[in-house]
């Protein structure tokens, strides 16, 4: 992540987390590509992205502490579910959804981008339209910025490592339907 990052407080932190959330709200079209960089090898996927705010006693929210083992209850979340189609290079589709929720400078998931298990990543702000996220598990790193662009318009990048050395570089442009 850049070193250019400011430090916040960790109630700073959160409300810049809870109002990121809540301008996330709503049906979103994802367009997005991943780049395999040791073959070359590009991936062209869309999607129809549903993104609901999760307020502090959400039954949900509860469910995902639980099942991270904590004991007080996570500030906010949101619940994420999509339904995507492969461009290139198959056809294939692929529906589901995840939550997460947020305590401090972590947030909690009930899965992983490769994996179903439960992850937590660390998280940060850039600005108040930046969220920096970084995950690591099962040997892979995985880095992502998500920025809020006005009100209609979200960017995603997401950059995966294994043994320190970059494999897979993720880029979307996700817009509010």
């Amino acid at each position: 992540m850049s070193s250019s990052v400011v430090t916040i407080p960790v109630e700073s932190l959160e409300t810049l987390a809870v109002r990121f959330f809540e301008r996330s709200v709503g049906q979103w079209n994802s367009k997005r590509r991943y780049y395999t960089l040791k073959n070359g090898e590009t991936q062209e996927v869309v999607s129809d992205l549903t993104i609901e705010f999760l307020s502090h006693a959400h039954p949900t929210l509860l469910d995902l502490a639980d099942t991270h083992g904590l004991e007080d209850a996570l500030i906010c979340g949101i619940q994420f579910a999509w339904e995507s189609s492969y461009i290139s290079p198959s056809r294939k589709q692929s529906t589901g959804s995840t939550s997460f929720g947020i305590r401090g400078n972590m947030l909690y998931r009930d899965r992983g981008f490769a994996t179903t298990n439960p992850v937590v990543a660390s998280y940060e702000f850039r600005d108040r339209n930046t969220m920096q996220l970084h995950t690591e598990y099962n040997g892979s790193v995985f880095d992502e910025e998500l920025k809020l662009v006005g009100e209609n318009y979200r960017t995603r990048q997401t950059i995966i490592s294994r043994a320190g050395q970059e494999i897979m570089i993720g880029q979307y442009l996700e817009t509010r339907t």
